[in-house]
């Protein structure tokens, strides 16, 4: 059955060959690396480039160049297709935003195992005169500020952020108050907190992107002077943006882990990361502080981190809402609830007249409810995770096809292409475009790895050895993914593919990460095993807690994430998905959702009802 729906920029459906369907996993040989030896091994290869080049041939970067059956393919260097037209007529599709209907803005009854508090929880509360948004920035900002000295007397949940400016963040709490006291709030989202990842822009505050700040380089003195467009429409909807979140260092990792800014807590188990690289926002999520959170994402680093921190994640269609210089990175909302991350991913993908590409994409359109529904699972790639991961993301799946209440999916088995080569072909392009960053943050080209930690070091003086000729053969790869994918969608509409979001529920930390940083990049690439396709493709995709699994350390249960990827322009399908799923653990998964066990109730601090220790 061909699609009805239009795009630019759409490969063409096209089934790969049958011989690159076939997956042959291999081990990778990455040595791991923490403590002084990553120290004396991050001086050694960030001076040589003869070692650069080893390190990049041992993580067999270079075995695109024998892949013969790829002469004559079409190289892509951007994944930048653009629905142009809804799959039907409705007259929503000429509308900028979709309406929220009551089952977003009414908040969860109490009852609810392991509730969050939404975006609709702090509406209420403001609605009702029990708080103003002011009260509730006066509870939050001693438990997220960063600034107060000494430094023994700040909340141990400050570390999931870097930097806030009081004064704004104030004022902005008392113009909202203000508002709701003549009676004139501007919407579901007036008053309501948010935060930013350290690499977004936000005027006024200089994006450190989680590195050591060095007064040597300008870089360090210059603030943003412009907003980025989804924080600047959630700003515009009376929401107060309260400070800029850590993160793992230029985001070039999954763990999280940062030894300059400090290393934010995962709050189920705190003897684990909170995944990367957005990893304050995870930590933030999970401990209550904040519904909704804006970070980016290049290799699962707004999906990663909401799986391992228990909340959901949605990485949009590439430049959905807002276009990057990047060939892999989006921009998108994390959220406790599904509810939150549709209300947040409605408001940020409003059309920018200022952003031609941005502005170009249709809205996305809620599926019809008698549309049939489609679960993708490749097996071969699903085998590749743990196996208390594939009990769990395995009953999560049944019930969805098994119960017409919570999904009434049909699931197919398909066959996906390079889910090997493509992965390593990923990884490359990221280090890759991390090093022309890099050298863009410098006045010197040559001085671009010294504003950087010990572990990036390494990776990114391996990135600039990538030849021109190699980089375009990741994307002549790139194609034959994109066109297959098409071909997928075009056989199963409005189809899925599910996987879990990471092959492990958690990164453990080590003896000495924290000193250092860690360098593994063997466990890097398998935390991508299934969160790069989207990356690579454009396609969005979104993670959403499933369960949660014993931890073989510290003290805590570990979530595990499912996650589902969708076609170009999709999100409100993978959004109706993840509220299916957040339907299956309240109603179908044994003891539902859990939150941490030091989760803050933040409107509960406003009330003076809950002290925090």
């Amino acid at each position: 059955m061909a699609s009805t729906k239009k795009f630019l920029n759409h490969p063409g459906a096209k089934e790969a060959p049958a011989h690159v369907l076939e997956f042959q996993p291999e081990a990778d040989h990455n040595p791991p690396m923490r403590g002084l030896p990553l120290v004396a091994a991050s001086m050694l290869i960030s001076n040589s480039q003869w070692l650069q080049k080893f390190m990049w041939s041992n993580a067999k970067f270079g075995q695109a160049k024998y892949m013969l059956e790829l002469n004559g393919e079409q190289w892509r260097a951007q994944p930048n297709v653009i629905p142009i037209s809804p799959s039907s007529s409705s007259s929503i599709s000429t509308q900028s935003i979709l309406p929220f209907d009551p089952s977003l803005t009414t908040p969860q009854p109490p009852t609810v195992p392991g509730r969050f508090t939404s975006i609709a929880d702090y509406h209420a509360a403001y609605a009702s005169g029990q708080l103003t948004p002011l009260q509730v920035i006066d509870a939050l900002l001693p438990l997220i500020r960063r600034d107060i000295k000494p430094k023994q007397q700040q909340s141990k949940y400050a570390v999931a952020f870097i930097q806030s400016k009081v004064d704004e963040v104030l004022a902005e709490a008392k113009a909202s108050t203000e508002r709701w006291q003549a009676g004139r709030p501007l919407g579901i989202l007036d008053g309501v907190p948010f935060g930013v990842k350290d690499d977004t822009e936000v005027e006024g505050y200089v994006s450190t992107m989680g590195m050591k700040v060095d007064e040597r380089f300008e870089y360090f003195k210059k603030p943003a002077t412009e907003t980025v467009w989804p924080a600047k429409k959630l700003r515009e909807a009376g929401a107060i943006m309260v400070g800029k979140m850590n993160q793992h260092e230029i985001g070039m990792d999954t763990t999280g882990c940062n030894p300059a800014t400090g290393t934010a807590t995962n709050w189920y188990n705190t003897q684990y990361f909170p995944g990367g690289s957005s990893s304050g926002a995870g930590s933030a999520l999970s401990a209550g502080l904040v519904p909704i959170a804006i970070g980016t994402d290049a290799g699962g680093s707004m999906r990663i981190p909401p799986a391992f921190c228990g909340v959901y994640g949605l990485k949009p269609t590439h430049n959905r809402v807002v276009s990057r210089n990047s060939s892999m990175c989006v921009v998108g909302p994390m959220c406790p609830n599904p509810s939150d991350l549709t209300i947040a991913y409605r408001i940020m993908a409003q059309p920018n007249p200022s952003d031609p590409a941005q502005s170009s994409l249709a809205p996305s359109i809620p599926p019809s409810p008698t549309a049939k529904k489609y679960l993708g699972l490749c097996p071969e790639w699903i085998a590749l995770a743990d196996a208390d991961v594939r009990t769990t993301f395995n009953r999560a799946i049944e019930t969805l096809c098994s119960s017409s209440s919570l999904g009434g999916y049909e699931l197919v088995t398909i066959k996906l292409p390079y889910l090997r080569e493509g992965q390593l072909a990923h990884a490359a392009t990221c280090l890759t475009e991390a090093a022309a960053d890099a050298r863009n943050r410098v006045a010197n080209p040559d001085d671009y790895l010294k504003p950087l930690n010990y572990p990036n070091r390494i990776m990114v003086s391996m990135g600039a050895q990538t030849p021109a000729a190699d980089y375009l053969r990741y994307n002549q790869m790139r194609h034959v993914i994109m066109q297959h994918l098409a071909h997928l969608y075009e056989q199963y509409p409005g189809l899925l593919i599910v996987t879990p979001t990471t092959p492990m529920a958690g990164w453990p930390i080590m003896p000495g990460d924290n000193a250092y940083g860690c360098s593994d990049g063997n466990r890097s690439i398998r935390n991508m095993t299934y969160v790069w396709y989207a990356n690579t493709s454009g396609c969005p995709a979104v993670t959403c807690p499933g369960g949660y699994v014993e931890a073989q350390q510290g003290e805590g249960k570990l979530p595990v994430g499912v996650m589902a990827m969708a076609e170009w322009g999709e999100e409100e399908r993978l959004l109706g998905f993840a509220r299916e799923m957040e339907r299956y653990l309240a109603e179908a998964y044994e003891g539902g959702r859990q939150r941490p066990k030091e989760w803050v109730d933040v409107l509960g601090v406003a009330k003076g009802q809950v002290k925090v220790y």
